[in-house]
């Protein structure tokens, strides 16, 4: 079926026999590549998902190294990790995940200046980052090259996703929606603390649009906004329009 062993016939089945993906859409996943930047608390479950549903080519970007304090939630790793690159021990989880996926760990900040060969000739990019300035900048990378770009944030006990293609005509960018305003100070994780569990909720969502934007199923994502509120449990998606003046995208 679709050119599947009969190794993999048997590990994806339950995504073959979805009417929505089949055979033809686990063949697409195979052949795909998804770049994660952050190995976080957004990227770990993210990568795992990624991984178990069988993208056959992972990139995962991140300087940084595994510490104690990230282990509430970044569930990739455990202590025998601490000290070293959050990108190579996720990129080793993924392939003893999965060994049909070639997990590439880099072990970099993403920058203006490498952004674009970071995210080469991606499917889908996913972006769990912590910071602001990051985001901009992978988000006018993935729009300059017309990547999909999936971004989840997560703070105390609230999430949010989206979904952006900003060089359509009628959706937007990253920065239609969120601006090209500084960081507000007061409100990293490391300050405001964080839920594990919500970070956990965020990042196995964002791999779901990751999944979606290679094998299309159900409502398409872009141009709304999911924000969660894990204290009340209430979900609640946003149209969010092109903003005509977003220098980003062109409006």
């Amino acid at each position: 079926m679709a050119g599947l062993t009969d190794a993999q016939l048997d590990r994806y089945a339950r995504h073959i026999v979805l009417r929505e993906v089949g055979g033809g859409g686990q063949a697409r996943l195979i052949g795909a590549h998804v770049v994660v930047i952050g190995a976080g608390g957004i990227g770990s479950p993210a990568i795992q998902y990624l991984a178990a549903a069988g993208i056959g080519r992972l990139t995962i970007v991140d300087d940084d190294r595994v510490d104690l304090s990230n282990l509430q939630r970044q569930t990739l790793f455990a202590e025998a990790d601490l000290g070293l690159p959050k990108a190579e021990r996720a990129a080793a989880a993924a392939t003893h995940l999965n060994p049909d996926v070639n997990a590439i760990g880099e072990v970099a900040r993403i920058t203006s200046e490498n952004a674009a060969g970071l995210i080469a000739d991606a499917d889908a990019v996913l972006d769990g980052c912590d910071n602001f300035a990051t985001r901009l900048v992978v988000a006018d990378a993935a729009l300059a090259a017309r990547i999909p770009l999936v971004s989840a944030a997560v703070t105390q006990f609230d999430g949010q996703l989206g979904v952006y293609r900003g060089w359509e005509a009628d959706k937007p960018c990253y920065a239609c929606v969120v601006g090209t305003a500084p960081e507000r100070p007061g409100t990293s994780c490391a300050e405001v603390g964080v839920m594990g569990a919500m970070a956990g909720v965020m990042g196995s969502m964002a791999a779901l649009e990751a999944i979606r934007a290679i094998v299309p199923f159900g409502e398409d994502m872009a141009g709304k906004l999911m924000i969660a509120d894990g204290l009340t449990m209430r979900f609640r998606t946003l149209t969010v329009p092109k903003d005509p003046g977003c220098p980003r995208c062109g409006g």
